[in-house]
């Protein structure tokens, strides 16, 4: 059994996976991944993906499976230069329109400017839970490494194995949390100068195109889903039970330790530009996760 497949983010020692489920590991992308649309925005160079937008398509690809809880990771060098008005998105979403999904958008900028990584959660259809921080690395120099862990206590949004996000299961408090519904694990690059820099006020400037978004070491530790299997069976199936023990339901992975949550604060404090919880234009009225569930 290889370390990727038990390690988790480099603090946690290996631990015991039992197979009683289908999963998936693999660092290449026909292994795991299919093209979704613009095949000719597609370069193959050796180990690496390169993914074109220009001003007649972007591209995107997702996961030929879906899944339920364990970790997705990605290594990405995003898109040289002037890329305002860019997006380039990895994500894991549901079917549906009650579905779950977890956001990684990187937000281009012009020259100069810093990029941002805005994320976001929805579950049972209903987003609108962003947050927006400013990379502390210049993120198109050199690939770093994107992930999102899910199990049935927390979602981490990590960037370098550094958690920037998490979103906890407060279903005891009745708010709704995304653990019934399989997933997809997708990414895109696609012209969004309505909105992505300065708030639209800045568009695509076409006489750069093509910009491209570079992928390597493309990584699925997780559940593996039918999908002729319903939701609530997948749960089932992909949770820890007397007989069979998966290393996402370990008790340490259950919350941030001690090191994690100290990463967190710093990244809040020194590098998160927006966050939906403050937004009282939005929302006069606090969403109530935003009262029980505090990082600062």
């Amino acid at each position: 059994m290889s370390s990727k497949m038990c390690g988790f983010y480099g603090l946690f020692v290996c631990l015991m996976l039992v197979f009683c489920v289908s999963m998936s590991t693999s660092s290449k992308f026909d292994e795991l991944f299919q093209p979704s649309w613009a095949f000719d925005h597609f370069v193959h160079e050796g180990d690496l993906l390169k993914l074109k937008l220009d001003n007649s398509s972007g591209a995107g690809f997702g996961s030929k499976n879906k899944y339920m809880f364990g970790k997705v990771s990605i290594q990405l060098k995003l898109v040289e230069g002037d890329s305002a008005g860019t997006v380039t998105a990895f994500y894991m979403s549901s079917e549906g329109t009650k579905h779950n999904e977890f956001d990684f958008e990187f937000l281009g900028n012009s020259t100069g400017e810093p990029y941002s990584v805005q994320t976001n959660v929805y579950v049972n259809g209903v987003g609108n839970r962003e947050q927006r921080l400013n990379l502390w690395f210049d993120p198109t120099k050199d690939f770093h490494s994107y992930s999102i862990f899910w199990n049935q206590r927390q979602v981490i949004f990590l960037v370098d194995e550094t958690p920037i996000r998490v979103h906890t299961n407060m279903e005891h408090r009745g708010i709704p949390y995304p653990k019934d519904q399989a997933m997809g694990v997708y990414s895109s690059i696609w012209n969004a100068d309505d909105w992505a820099t300065q708030g639209g006020r800045v568009k695509t400037d076409w006489s750069h195109a093509p910009f491209i978004a570079t992928y390597k070491a493309f990584e699925i530790n997780a559940c593996e889903c039918p999908v002729s299997v319903g939701g609530m069976e997948n749960r089932k199936r992909c949770s820890s039970s007397e007989d069979n023990k998966y290393w996402w339901d370990e008790p340490n992975l259950s919350v941030l330790n001690l090191h994690q949550t100290h990463q967190l604060k710093w990244v809040r404090a020194k590098h998160m530009v927006y966050d939906y919880c403050n937004d009282v234009s939005r929302f006069p009225v606090s969403p109530l996760e935003c009262l029980h569930h505090r990082h600062n």
